[in-house]
């Protein structure tokens, strides 16, 4: 039997990459212009959105769990951005501090009624997308009120649309990210600690670790990545808008499946799901390519989850 260079998961994530570079091919055949570098750092750019939200969900699904409030908490947190800073840069810094401590209290709840309430994590975090949206809506008068009108900070939108050494400013951040989360989970006890839950979570409690605290420190990141992004989407559309974390939903577990995440936890690299968010980000831009209607589109990401679920499920049964 040949001996493999490459462990399961790492040619996962070389396929999700694969499947990114083929589809910026396919689209280069499909329109004209759209591999080139403009087009290319647009797309890059949108899926840096997905791949922020993805790496919360990433942290959560890695330990068999699920995070169905993103919609909210990202929505909630452009629209307290926006009222909290009132558009102006010698707010920003406050604004920007307790929209991401919102995100990661919404989180940390999830957490805590999932791990001390036995709450399944559908439920709950379902449950508190239910809850951010009514506090969202009822304390901006469904974004009628006069600080909701507000733009995003002047440098908040700079952070977005700003470039350096030719590459969006955003992108550069999203860079950032995937470092220091790819080392957190392959280099680190913490990262050590979330496998070993995903895999077995009586067996690494009796091993010493702190199951209960590190699973909802993970939801924590989970709220906070999200809040993360809803700040950077503020920036880039320069004010909040009802809905606008709708569809990051999906895209996010979409994007940990394409990127080769266990569903059921305990396997999987963010590297991977942030490839997974490219790819997402440019088959969505190829089938508009094609003038694919709506229900087309959302029949093919179904079918390309239900495929990759399955590969990946005959996989790990061999």
């Amino acid at each position: 039997m040949p001996t493999r260079f490459l462990t399961l998961d790492a040619m996962r994530v070389l396929a999700a990459y694969g499947a990114a570079v083929l589809l910026f091919v396919i689209g280069g055949f499909v329109h004209p212009g759209f591999a080139s570098f403009a087009s290319v750092t647009s797309i890059l750019l949108v899926a840096s959105f997905v791949g922020l939200v993805a790496a919360g969900q990433c942290f959560v699904v890695l330990v068999g769990g699920i995070d169905l409030s993103v919609p909210w908490i990202l929505n909630a947190a452009a629209i307290l951005l926006a009222t909290a800073s009132l558009g102006e840069d010698s707010r920003a810094l406050y604004a920007i501090a307790i929209t991401l401590g919102g995100g990661a209290l919404a989180g940390l709840t999830n957490g805590v009624f999932i791990v001390w309430f036995g709450v399944p994590a559908v439920v709950m975090t379902l449950a508190m997308n239910g809850i951010v949206e009514g506090l969202a809506l009822g304390l901006s008068g469904g974004l009628t009120c006069t600080a909701c009108a507000s733009y995003a900070p002047p440098i908040v939108a700079a952070a977005v649309h700003g470039v350096w050494l030719g590459v969006p400013a955003a992108l550069w951040l999203w860079l950032v990210v995937i470092v220091v989360v790819t080392f957190a989970l392959g280099f680190t006890r913490f990262g050590r600690t979330t496998y070993a839950i995903g895999n077995n979570a009586r067996a690494a409690f009796l091993a010493g670790v702190n199951v209960n605290l590190t699973t909802v420190c993970l939801y924590g990141l989970s709220g906070l990545f999200s809040a993360l992004a809803g700040i950077l989407l503020a920036g880039f559309g320069g004010q909040a808008s009802l809905g606008m974390g709708d569809p990051y939903l999906f895209q996010s577990i979409a994007a940990v499946v394409i990127g080769g995440v266990s569903i059921l936890g305990g396997r999987g690299q963010y590297l991977g799901a942030a490839a997974g968010a490219v790819s997402l980000t440019a088959l969505v831009s190829v089938l508009l390519a094609l003038n694919m209607p709506e229900y087309g589109r959302s029949i093919v990401y179904g079918v390309v989850i239900l495929a990759l679920l399955l590969l990946y499920g005959r996989e790990e049964a061999e």
